[in-house]
């Protein structure tokens, strides 16, 4: 199950959208906006960039993390297979039909400007 972009407004008036977890959990909130379809534009915008986004590491080299910040796991220790980004994947003509079906239903479901 995805997470799921919610729309709102804050406290001061502004629209904002947050990105949360299948669990609830908040996984990031956005700046704020003037109106609702400029939220709705930075929603396309994230799911347009995020998906094969680049991690950049700014941590200091060597370095101890402060006192009440978790130290990050080293890639190498997560169990996560990870795929080369230029590595063909082979797929059947059948498995094609079936994604390019799934990704254009996907696409009919717009947000419908309803609040």
């Amino acid at each position: 199950m995805a997470g799921k972009f919610e729309v709102f407004v804050d406290a001061e008036a502004q629209y904002r959208f947050r990105l949360t977890a299948p669990d609830g959990t908040e996984l990031a909130v956005s700046a704020a906006f003037s109106d609702k379809a400029a939220a709705v534009a930075g929603i396309e915008a994230v799911r347009e960039c995020a998906g094969m986004g680049l991690i950049s590491d700014l941590c200091p080299a060597g370095g101890s993390a402060p006192a009440g910040i978790p130290v990050p796991v080293p890639a190498a220790a997560l169990a996560v297979p990870v795929l080369p980004a230029c590595e063909p994947q082979r797929t059947t003509v059948d498995a094609f039909r079936i994604h390019a079906t799934a990704r254009r239903a996907a696409a009919a479901l717009h947000w419908s400007g309803a609040a």
